[in-house]
């Protein structure tokens, strides 16, 4: 039955799916109307929230770029090569493929949600290299497991209410992840969906007529000329000691961050360790530097798009948009419908407002006061927004723009797919915020 559901939404994105920068400039205009139209708000004011705002994600975007490209680099040195390869080896067939890169995606990105994006997109073109498997599902197995994140070790929204001041600490106080991350409902939720996501995945599996394939020579890299020393300047380009002098202090600092300081993983850590592991195993700087030359080539759609979100974000705080949606969609809420109402409502503001911590800096002020006044549980209303930031990405390309500049796709090529699960995951999470 599912695979007979995924061909109309296959066949609806890929006809209908504009390119994500289409998307994001129609996203722009909407935003823009909305806040004229229902905020009241002059095209001058909205035209200056907008511009004053397009440049406010920077150094995410830069962040961004940097996990594709140093996750690449690190993928492409040999010893990672060999380990995706021997795992990639345990695949019996497309099917088998299928799971194997969604489990892989889910653990990733449950541990980290930048992790998970660069290592389901890598592992995907491992499979594809090896096995003859319709390569849009294959990619779009790898991102649907990053659904998982803001539930997991990574998730901002938990984390943010775990930390000391954080900025609703007078209103809330500090809440453990015991309450949030790890509580039974939570935890319920993740289980379910490990379960519920790969078997999904599995039979949406189109037969081999159908199937789109991708020719695995295509996937492979070029093989490594052999480097002939003519300068003493090519000496330090192919020099061992030289690149390991920096990367091995550089891993020598992450061993000290998590051993001994106890810090965790964000984006700049995981950065970090992907950088410095990766001009280790890479062992001279010339060959780290022809990974970068290649990965770049993909980092296009980040560099452009990421600002235009910026500017929609903005304009959706500013105007009061983001709150008077959040505020219609719960007015009518109850004690036990709060939690998914929180949910579908942050749902919809994230396809506008696509960052978990400006999601909840959005959606704080109204959810926690109706939460306080219904009297239902502040640590799973939160939770449902976290829930409802991370359920919409399987819809809004803003989060699949690595993984497709990894795989080489378009967002058409695995919408289709991810829509499926956009309605089962939305499902599992709605009755786990609910009944759980």
């Amino acid at each position: 039955m599912l695979r007979f559901l995924s061909r109309p939404a296959v066949r609806l994105v890929d006809r209908y799916l504009p390119d994500p920068f289409i998307f994001v400039l129609l996203l722009t205009v909407v935003a823009a109307a909305a806040a004229i139209g229902v905020e009241r708000q002059t095209p001058l004011a909205v035209m200056r929230m907008w511009g004053d705002g397009f440049w406010n994600l920077l150094t995410f975007s830069m962040q961004m770029l940097l996990i594709l490209v140093t996750g690449f680099m690190l993928a492409s040195s040999p010893p990672v090569k060999k380990l995706l390869q021997r795992l990639a080896a345990l695949a019996n067939g497309p099917g088998g493929a299928i799971l194997l890169v969604t489990y892989v995606s889910l653990v990733a990105s449950w541990i980290n949600w930048g992790f998970g994006l660069v290592v389901g997109a890598l592992f995907a073109k491992e499979l594809a290299r090896l096995i003859r498997v319709d390569y849009r599902l294959l990619v779009a197995s790898a991102y649907s497991g990053f659904v998982v994140w803001h539930g997991g070790l990574a998730g901002s929204i938990p984390l943010t209410i775990a930390t000391e001041g954080h900025f609703t600490a007078e209103q809330i106080g500090v809440i453990g992840t015991g309450s949030t991350i790890f509580a039974f409902f939570n935890l319920a939720i993740v289980v379910c969906l490990f379960v519920a996501i790969p078997l999904v995945n599995r039979a949406m599996l189109p037969d081999e007529k159908e199937s789109v394939y991708v020719d695995p020579k295509l996937l492979d890299d070029a093989p490594a000329a052999r480097v002939r020393i003519t300068r003493p300047a090519e000496r330090l380009e192919n020099s061992v000691t030289l690149a390991w002098l920096v990367g091995i202090p550089g891993v020598i600092f992450l061993l000290d961050h998590f051993v001994f300081r106890g810090g965790g993983l964000n984006l700049n850590i995981v950065n970090f360790l992907f950088l410095s592991l990766a001009i280790v195993l890479h062992r001279t700087p010339r060959s780290l530097l022809e990974s970068l030359n290649e990965a770049i080539k993909g980092g296009a759609g980040i560099v452009i798009q990421f600002p235009f979100y910026a500017g929609i974000m903005a304009i959706m705080v500013q105007s009061g948009l983001a709150e008077s949606m959040s505020q219609g969609l719960i007015s009518f809420a109850t004690e036990t419908s709060l939690p998914f109402w929180s949910f579908i409502s942050a749902g919809i503001v994230n396809l506008f407002v696509p960052s978990g911590g400006g999601q909840w800096a959005v959606q704080a002020p109204v959810m926690l006061p109706a939460a306080e006044a219904l009297g239902v549980d502040v640590a799973r209303v939160s939770m449902a927004v976290a829930w409802g930031d991370a359920w919409t990405n399987l819809l809004q390309p803003f989060w699949a723009l690595p993984v497709l500049a990894i795989a080489g796709l378009k967002a058409k090529d695995i919408m289709g797919y991810c829509l499926i699960q956009l309605v089962i995951t939305g499902v599992i999470i709605s009755v786990g915020l609910t009944w759980f």
